[in-house]
């Protein structure tokens, strides 16, 4: 069964997969802190000056997800702590699996 918000965490839409994010720049140490309301939770190391903690997230995301940061993707949010990523070349369970999530098995 998936806790409660996973399944609103990751979408996908025209073959592409979509995971929203709330990113807490200037942490201690970078993160992926799970799922809290409707976004995963991450935190990263760098401020979020000229893109940094942008490039910050996409790298984490692609490190965890063992794959190459050019599929990972900033879509929305690059001035926001709310943030909308495309993944490429996974599917949405593979996805939520590697971020270590549950999906409803009907859902994606």
């Amino acid at each position: 069964m998936a806790g409660k918000g996973e399944e609103e965490v990751i979408r996908v839409s025209e073959g592409m997969v979509y995971v929203r994010v709330r990113v807490v720049p200037r942490a201690r140490k970078a993160t992926i802190d799970g799922v809290h309301g409707n976004a995963l939770k991450v935190r990263v190391t760098a401020a979020p000056v000229g893109g940094a903690a942008n490039r910050a997230l996409t790298a984490l995301l692609a490190d965890v997800l063992n794959i190459s940061p050019r599929q990972v993707r900033l879509v929305h949010g690059e001035r926001s702590r709310e943030k909308v990523v495309a993944v490429v070349g996974l599917s949405p369970q593979e996805v939520a699996r590697r971020l270590g999530l549950t999906l409803p098995a009907q859902g994606l």
